[in-house]
């Protein structure tokens, strides 16, 4: 490994970005996830890239499609509201196989609702918020440094299968400061994109990049394409943490910021003889249903702790497929649970 920062969330973000190849960034400022602007915006000239600060959201968006189009590395960032103003570009990416990085560093909603952090974004992020079936990797970091080895995987996984791949953390996460260690040299996938459209300079065909499909057979079987892509992510690219679940009473579902809060939990009830473990999901989608499959068997039940009104928790009940009972424990609007409130809500379940 090489140096060690210090540095707040957003910008291990950008850094990531820029180390992993990413020459082209669009955004629009919204808070909590603006310095990941202002680090493009700082750092990016000395790379050779654009930084842009689009018109709107879908402006951003749409420059992406339109960089990515080009076979460039590229990404957009935003908070919530702003990845909802993403949609209609975002799945016309999708539909298009561009590969590219979104981040969503989210906020407390619905609407405009706060600043502080939520989770409250994972079924647009999992189920596709936009329009069609169309999948995105999603990666879920849980600390600073899971921020910017998780980025650089990003692009590598965005290239390797030409999709749009998503960074989801929330508010905590990407305002937080904590020691990055950097490696020296990235190791980046080097992609075929012959796909391109770079121009033919009269050498070749061209290469048409596109989201409209008029003819239904036509479409159907572009469908079936891309289903067939996301069976193979599904086998390929599944990522989750196992922690203390080989004989534990209850296991914890969470992710993110949350995850971090569950293992002093841990460490709290093995202080009263309760066994907790966790699994915590790396990747969203493709969620890790295999590792709630080889666990299903060992605890009296499942808990499912989220900044939210309870959403993960229906991709939980899926995999455990009625095996074990799954509790919930959520906040909203920006609160977080603390270790006392999760583990009296084991207390309870252990009754």
């Amino acid at each position: 490994m090489g140096e060690k920062i210090l540095m707040k969330g957003n910008e291990a973000i950008a850094e990531a970005a820029l180390r992993a190849g990413c020459r082209f960034y669009f955004g629009y400022p919204i808070t909590p996830q603006t310095e990941v602007a202002h680090y493009f915006a700082k750092k990016m000239g000395q790379y050779g890239g654009t930084f842009i600060q689009a018109e709107s959201e879908i402006a951003a968006m749409n420059m992406v499609y339109g960089a990515a189009s080009a076979g460039a590395r590229c990404m957009t960032s935003s908070s919530s509201p702003g990845i909802s103003l993403k949609q209609e570009a975002i799945s016309y990416a999708a539909c298009a196989e561009l590969p590219a990085v979104v981040v969503n560093i989210m906020r407390a909603g619905p609407g405009l609702g706060g600043i502080q952090a939520a989770q409250g974004d994972y079924f647009q992020a999992t189920k596709g918020g936009g329009h069609g079936d169309y999948r995105m990797v999603v990666l879920a970091p849980s600390s600073v440094q899971e921020l910017y080895e998780l980025t650089v995987e990003a692009f590598n996984i965005a290239d390797r299968y030409r999709t749009l791949c998503m960074i989801v953390g929330d508010g905590m996460l990407g305002q937080m400061m904590e020691g990055v260690e950097f490696k020296d040299k990235e190791e980046l996938f080097q992609a075929d994109k012959s796909w391109a459209a770079t121009g033919t300079k009269m050498e070749r065909e061209h290469n048409y990049i596109t989201s409209i499909y008029i003819e239904p057979d036509v479409l159907e079987k572009h469908n079936l394409k891309l289903q067939e892509k996301y069976r193979t992510i599904k086998e390929n690219e599944a990522r989750v943490e196992v922690y203390n679940c080989e004989d534990a009473d209850v296991i914890v579902a969470a992710y993110g910021t949350v995850s971090r809060i569950i293992k002093n939990v841990i460490k709290s009830a093995a202080e009263e003889g309760i066994k907790v473990g966790l699994i915590k999901p790396i990747t969203l989608w493709p969620f890790p249903t295999e590792a709630f499959e080889k666990y299903a068997d060992v605890p009296k039940a499942f808990l499912s702790v989220e900044l939210s009104a309870g959403q993960m928790i229906e991709d939980v009940r899926l995999a455990l497929n009625g095996k074990k009972p799954v509790h919930f424990h959520g906040r909203m609007g920006g609160m977080v649970p603390t270790q006392k409130e999760i583990l009296d809500k084991i207390k309870d379940i252990l009754k």
